[in-house]
C-alpha cells in the first residue's frame, strides 16, 4: 500500500472531477429558467410519485429540470433514465423526506434510486434500502457523469452506495452501512461527509473497483468524519489497482489499526493505492 507523490496526483484528480461537476451544479441551481416540477403524496403537487415526474421529463432532455419533493416517506424505485440530464431531484430537509424501498440481489438491480443521466444533482434527500443485513441491498446506484449530492442521507447495509461509474461530488452527506458500503469505479470527492460503520467485526467502509493503472478513477475523502458501532476498515481493494485516499478527516477508535485489508490476496498489496 502505497504513499507519497500518488496522493497528490489523485487528489488532483479529485478537484478535476470536482470542477467540471461543480460548474455543472452552478449552472442548474443559479439558472431561473428552469422547468419546475412539485411532487406531494397528498395530491397538491403536479405528481403523486418521484418517479411520476422523472418519467414527465422528455427523452434527450435539453433543459434544466428542477423537481421539489415535499416532506414524506416515498415508498418506490427511482430511476433517472440516461437520456433524461439536467434534472435536480430536491427536498427540504433529508430528515423530512424519504425515497424507500427494500429489495436485494445484485447491485445492478436492487438500488432504491439509480442515476443513469450526467448533469444530475440530488439536494436534501434520504436514499435508503431497508432489506437489513442479509446481502447486497444498494441504497442508491450512480452510473453517469458529472453528478453530485448535497446534504443527503445514503442508507443501508451492504454495498449502501454503489459509486459506480463518472464524476462525481458528495457534499455534507451522511453514509451508513456496514460492508463494501461505498463501492465502484468513479472518480469521486467526498467533502465534509459523515461516514458510519454499522460493521459488527471487520466490515470494509469502501471497496474501489480500479482495474488498470490508465483509468483515472478512485475515492478521495476531504475533511470528513468518520464513526462506527465496534470496528471496521477503511477498505479493500475490489479490483487490482484500488485508489483511495482519506485526507484532513477525523477518524474515530472505531478504525482497526491496520487501516486496510488485501482481500485475501496480498499481491494486490504491489498495485493498490490508499
Amino acid at each position: 500500500m502505497a504513499f507519497g507523490g500518488n496522493y497528490l496526483i489523485l487528489f488532483g484528480l479529485a478537484l478535476s472531477a470536482f470542477g467540471a461537476v461543480s460548474r455543472s451544479v452552478t449552472d442548474q441551481l443559479t439558472n431561473s429558467s428552469a422547468v419546475l416540477l412539485r411532487v406531494d403524496q397528498s395530491g397538491n403537487g403536479d405528481y403523486k410519485t418521484i418517479q411520476e415526474a422523472i418519467d414527465a421529463v422528455p427523452s434527450n432532455n435539453k433543459e434544466l429540470v428542477f423537481i421539489l419533493v415535499k416532506p414524506g416517506i416515498y415508498k418506490e424505485k427511482v430511476t433517472v433514465p440516461a437520456d433524461k440530464p439536467f434534472i435536480t431531484l430536491s427536498g427540504r430537509k433529508a430528515s423530512e423526506t424519504f425515497i424507500t424501498w427494500s429489495e436485494s440481489g445484485g447491485i445492478f438491480d436492487s438500488p432504491t434510486v439509480s442515476v443513469l443521466a450526467s448533469d444530475f444533482v440530488a439536494r436534501h434527500l434520504t436514499i435508503q434500502n431497508t432489506h437489513g443485513s442479509s446481502g447486497k441491498a444498494v441504497a442508491l446506484r450512480v452510473s453517469a457523469d458529472r453528478a453530485a449530492f448535497y446534504g443527503c442521507r445514503i442508507l443501508s447495509y451492504q454495498d449502501t452506495l454503489l459509486d459506480d461509474t463518472g464524476r462525481h461530488y458528495y457534499q455534507n452527506c451522511y453514509i451508513e452501512g456496514a460492508t463494501d458500503f461505498i463501492c465502484g469505479n468513479a472518480a469521486s470527492l467526498f467533502e465534509k461527509c459523515h461516514i458510519h460503520s454499522l460493521a459488527e467485526g471487520t466490515g470494509a467502509i469502501t471497496a474501489q473497483r480500479r482495474e488498470s493503472p490508465s483509468e483515472d478513477t478512485g475515492f478521495t475523502f476531504l475533511g470528513c468524519t468518520i464513526t462506527g458501532t465496534r470496528t471496521a476498515m477503511l477498505g479493500r481493494p475490489w479490483g487490482d489497482y484500488s485508489r483511495v485516499v482519506f485526507a484532513l478527516s477525523y477518524m474515530s477508535n472505531v478504525i482497526l489499526p491496520q487501516g486496510w485489508e488485501d482481500w485475501g490476496d496480498q499481491s494486490k498489496q504491489r498495485y493498490i493505492f490508499c
